[in-house]
Formats: C-alpha cells, sequence, structure tokens
C-alpha cells in the first residue's frame, strides 16, 4: 500500500492552526469533510476522539496517528497535519508532536486501516524524512516528500 493512493493533496494542513490535540483533530476532521471525503463531520470527529480515550494516538517521537472508524466515510481517508509550534498530545514519551496524520475507515474495513497504520510508522522511522516533514510549511511541500519518499 502507497500511502499516496490515500493521501489527497488538498488533505493536507500545513501548517495547522490548532494550538491543542482537540482542536488540531477537529481542524484535521474539517479538512476531509471540507474535501467531501466525509459525510458526516460530527461522526467522524466524535469517532476519533473516542478512540483517543482509549489511549493516546501520539506515539512518540513528536509524531501522533488519530484515527477512529465510522459510519461516514466509505473507504479509508487520510489526513496530514504539521503544527508549526509543537502541540501536547498525551504521548507515550511526554513529548509534543508536530506531525499528525489522521485516518478515518468504515468499520467494517480493518485490513487498509491496519496497513496505512504500519505504512506511516515506518516512513517516519526515518530521521532525516520525519525531520523535513516538521520543516514542510506548504501542503505540496508535505505531498512532494511523501510521494518521493515511497518511491525510493
Amino acid at each position: 500500500m502507497l500511502l499516496t493512493q490515500i493521501l489527497q493533496p488538498t488533505c493536507i494542513k500545513a501548517p495547522l492552526n490548532s494550538k491543542d490535540k482537540g482542536a488540531a483533530i477537529e481542524e484535521l476532521v474539517n479538512v476531509l469533510a471540507d474535501t467531501g471525503l466525509v459525510s458526516d463531520r460530527t461522526e467522524a470527529l466524535e469517532a476519533v476522539l473516542a478512540r483517543e480515550e482509549t489511549r493516546s494516538t501520539g506515539i512518540g517521537s513528536g509524531i501522533a496517528i488519530p484515527h477512529g472508524k465510522c459510519a461516514a466515510v466509505k473507504e479509508l481517508v487520510m489526513a496530514i497535519g504539521i503544527a508549526s509550534a509543537p502541540i501536547e498530545f498525551e504521548s507515550i514519551d511526554n513529548k509534543p508532536v508536530q506531525i499528525i496524520v489522521l485516518l478515518v475507515s468504515p468499520p467494517d474495513q480493518t485490513g487498509p486501516h491496519i496497513q496505512a497504520l504500519a505504512r506511516i510508522s515506518r516512513l517516519l522511522l526515518d530521521a532525516q524524512f520525519k525531520a523535513q516533514l516538521e520543516k514542510a510549511e506548504t501542503p505540496e511541500q508535505v505531498y512532494t516528500l511523501v510521494s518521493n519518499k515511497e518511491t525510493e
């Protein structure tokens, strides 16, 4: 699975306007809804926030991958946000995050959801790539970085 098969350039927010975890998640859900990928923004937001309540999706090293499952999407959708200043996310390493990758998928499609989580985690293990993403100032820069990384 390539993330560029899921990620649309219009679903990237760089920089994010939000300064806290809840607002950042809502901002990314709104990006998906504004592009027509989410039919019910409230349902999608509630699904992601409910998942977040069970355990933070701040995976450490400045990265968060909030995600949820709901009927507001027909297939796996993705948004990426790059925070201009680190956001407190209750991460497992207690450090704030700058890269937020939001995933929303239908309740009956577990496979693509898990594949995307694994792919994101693998790509972001590359410290140089992660540093470039953190410095990206436009959605175009983020998309180009992801696209180039996947074709290496």
